[in-house]
């Protein structure tokens, strides 16, 4: 089925023709986000899950993420104008969480931004955050340039390089042993550098969900050669492959919103990137789903604060919304947490999906449930909206169906609420003849497992 908002030349010409972002969201026919190249399990979905908190997982990234490379003399005070991260002097083998908003504050997108050596950097995420870079730097005068190098759903051949993650508790035994020479100790998002199967390897050493993990990447050649020496080693500590059905589900237990509505939909001062930004992307073609209903599309707007993002948002730095971030600082309205549904209600649901005629329920699909590409239910308590649930799924290490809410800041951990599942009246075609559910959650601290670790 064709989208309708390809026959129309950009963002705003899309948007207005078909009624406005809402109705242009509300009815795109597309889903969730299938990763290109890699398989939908290696194995079972529920033993990849546990592999990141029993053994190591390993994730590949080379084909799903789009790369920016940027470099130039002005790199620098260019992230630092686009970007409300705090960035410091940004050294080189540093890398850093890059959050963009615009002016009023409203959240963009994120992705990593990697510092590989002088004067070059590395932005790799959504193409949400590189549309949005591409045109700040054609709009600007600034002495950089840009390669981009596009996901495999946008780009013929391979890739230039390979981005292999690898998580969980043995994760750094696993390192040590496939190390030609003593494995250099790397700081929580730092870059190190070693030697794999006698070629050079570089690492960001992050973490996810309490356990240590790394990010190895180097020249598309050598790929096949340190995959074999991962997966080799890694058999012994209980190494499994993750697909394209678990590895999003990493975000139930990490809390990384990856796809909020990006604040690009209103306001004139973002007129002029609505008509720079073709209609052949996600921003356009991507769909809107979930019981939360406004008719208003800043109410679906995020700020990094409402994600979780104030320790590392900079209110002072003169960057594009910088004036607005200092006030919501100031005043905050959102915070984000964990929901645990409740799992008899989560069955009721399975249940009602194919065996209650009379009510029937949105399917709920396992292991990730959310079915459409910016998910939204409503979350209620006593009668009244407190806010969203977005990513939605089981967690097997948690034992639990868990989402990602943004929720009042009054809104305490432990305090019980209920979200809404379902869309009736959708005008999606993908979305079935269905009716409303309330499902019962308990609300949780987010990341999941963060104060377990920390007891550990």
């Amino acid at each position: 089925m064709t989208h309708p908002a390809l026959a129309y030349g950009n963002l705003e010409q899309a948007m207005n023709a078909l009624g406005g972002p809402l109705k242009m969201l509300r009815s795109s026919t597309l889903g969730v986000y299938h990763f290109p190249v890699v398989q939908p399990e290696y194995t079972s979905w529920i033993e990849e899950q546990r592999s990141w908190m029993t053994g190591v997982a390993l994730s590949n990234l080379s084909f799903h993420m789009t790369h920016l490379y940027l470099r130039g003399p002005d790199v620098l005070a260019f992230l630092r104008h686009v970007s409300c991260t705090r960035l410091g002097d940004f050294p080189v083998n540093r890398g850093k969480q890059l959050m963009v908003v615009n002016e009023r504050g409203h959240f963009i997108g994120d992705n990593v931004a990697f510092h590989t050596s002088d004067g070059v950097y590395r932005l790799s995420g959504p193409d949400i955050v590189t549309h949005w870079l591409q045109y700040q730097l054609e709009i600007g005068k600034w002495d950089v340039q840009a390669e981009k190098d596009a996901s495999q759903n946008f780009r013929a051949g391979d890739p230039l390089i390979y981005s292999y993650q690898v998580q969980g508790p043995h994760a750094v035994a696993l390192m040590q042993e496939i190390c030609e020479g003593p494995f250099p100790e790397i700081k929580f998002f730092h870059i190190g550098e070693f030697s794999i199967a006698g070629v050079p390897v570089r690492a960001l050493r992050h973490g996810m969900a309490g356990v240590p993990g790394f990010e190895l990447f180097g020249p598309w050649a050598d790929a096949g050669r340190i995959m074999a020496a991962l997966e080799t080693a890694g058999e012994k500590y209980g190494l499994r492959k993750i697909g394209g059905r678990t590895y999003p589900t990493t975000c139930l237990e990490s809390g990384w919103l990856a796809m909020p509505v990006p604040g690009i939909y209103t306001g004139d001062d973002m007129k002029p990137y609505r008509e720079w930004l073709s209609s052949r992307t996600i921003e356009v073609l991507g769909s809107l789903g979930g019981s939360f209903s406004s008719d208003n599309i800043e109410d679906y707007y995020m700020t990094p604060f409402d994600m979780g993002y104030g320790a590392f948002t900079d209110v002072e730095v003169d960057c594009i919304g910088h004036a607005a971030l200092a006030e919501i600082e100031r005043n905050p309205r959102r915070r984000k947490v964990a929901l645990v549904w409740n799992a008899d209600d989560v069955a009721q649901v399975m249940r009602s999906s194919f065996a209650d005629a009379a009510h029937p329920a949105v399917p709920i699909e396992l292991p990730l449930s959310t079915y459409s590409t910016y998910h939204y239910d409503a979350v209620v308590k006593d009668g009244r909206n407190v806010g969203v649930s977005t990513y939605c799924g089981v967690s097997s290490n948690a034992k639990a169906f868990l989402s990602i809410g943004v929720v009042d800041v009054g809104v305490a951990v432990g305090e019980s609420v209920e979200v809404l599942w379902g869309e009736p009246d959708s005008s999606r075609p993908t979305v079935p003849k269905n009716t409303m559910h309330k499902v019962r959650a308990t609300v949780a601290p987010m990341p999941y497992f963060q104060k377990v670790n920390k007891t550990a």
